[in-house]
């Protein structure tokens, strides 16, 4: 553990900060990016996803919800079902802790967690998928995410080693930041453009 007035602990203050600001920057300039351009990278982005699924024919994913115009992939979802895929939405069950996941399929009866995004309204079918979707902020070419700083994937993927995790991004949000202390690598990120594949 750092001490507060140490050099590391000034580095990692700065380090932060610099994060904050990219983030709010590629949070902008996504919400910008206009509508018929979104739905068509998301099309693409799809199109990669299901590809993989059937090269790779994971028996469960962590799929996600979308919020500040994240790619939305929901229109596959039910295609991965159809293909023998489990799915789980992620739980936050509170601040500083892993995140857990949902059982869940189209049809099932919802709610909405504190976030005010909608989750499964059961809270007993919980689930380790093989597979991870991870929104990003925003990568950098070698594999790291920028998140929305609540480390709860990096806090999941720490504790479910197992997890494959694959960061979904728009290409335009390729950055180069500084990778934060508790970090874990993407093994893969899928943009509209691309596969890329670190481990």
């Amino acid at each position: 553990m750092t001490q507060p007035n140490s050099p590391e602990h000034s580095a990692n203050v700065n380090v932060d900060q610099t994060r904050k600001v990219l983030r709010k920057e590629l949070l902008a300039r996504r919400r910008h990016i206009p509508a018929e351009i979104r739905q068509h990278w998301d099309q693409l982005l799809m199109s990669g996803l299901l590809t993989w699924c059937e090269q790779h024919q994971p028996r469960s994913v962590g799929v996600y919800w979308p919020i500040h115009a994240e790619p939305d992939l929901r229109a596959c979802y039910s295609q991965m079902t159809q293909m023998g895929i489990q799915l789980a939405l992620p739980w936050v069950v509170e601040k500083n802790v892993p995140l857990r996941f949902l059982v869940w399929q189209e049809g099932d009866a919802m709610t909405r967690d504190d976030y005010g995004i909608p989750l499964p309204a059961q809270r007993e079918h919980l689930i380790v998928p093989e597979v991870l979707l991870i929104p990003c902020v925003g990568f950098t070419a070698q594999g790291y995410r920028l998140g929305y700083g609540g480390g709860f994937y990096d806090r999941t993927l720490a504790l479910h080693v197992q997890c494959r995790a694959i960061g979904i991004a728009y290409h335009s949000t390729l950055s180069e930041f500084a990778r934060g202390v508790h970090d874990i690598r993407m093994h893969k990120i899928l943009t509209e453009k691309e596969l890329l594949e670190f481990n």
